[in-house]
């Protein structure tokens, strides 16, 4: 079960009271498409998801936040021949809170940034 699909329900109970069927109704789908949906069986369809968001009340990037994700960063080094060594990290990260709980986790690790922004 994916974010999305944990958050259809949770947001479509906690903020509206709508059921599945209403949520079809609104998007013009088959109540049966929403709830592969919600169950996670399939994935929604990016052209929904502006219309979702503002169905059930909340942005867009609410809909694939993980309230239980947490962010660890293990960085290791590897010694070369000459005895350089090789670090870094790549992140490709699109959300807000994703950035600063990333920045965080390194920030208590005790590296450094070099980039952008930070």
């Amino acid at each position: 079960m994916t974010a999305i699909s944990k958050n259809l329900r949770k947001f479509r109970e906690r903020n509206t009271k709508y059921q599945q069927k209403d949520i079809a109704e609104l998007l013009g789908i088959k109540q049966s498409t929403y709830s592969t949906w919600e169950s996670g069986e399939c994935d929604v369809k990016s052209e929904y998801i502006p219309k979702i968001a503002a169905l059930l009340q909340v942005e867009i990037r609410e809909l694939f936040e993980n309230a239980s994700t947490t962010v660890k960063i293990n960085q290791f080094n590897k010694g070369n021949r000459d005895q350089s060594i090789n670090q870094g990290m790549v992140f490709i990260i699109t959300d807000e809170n994703s950035i600063a709980k990333i920045v965080s986790a390194i920030k208590e690790s005790g590296s450094t940034l070099e980039s952008n922004g930070f």
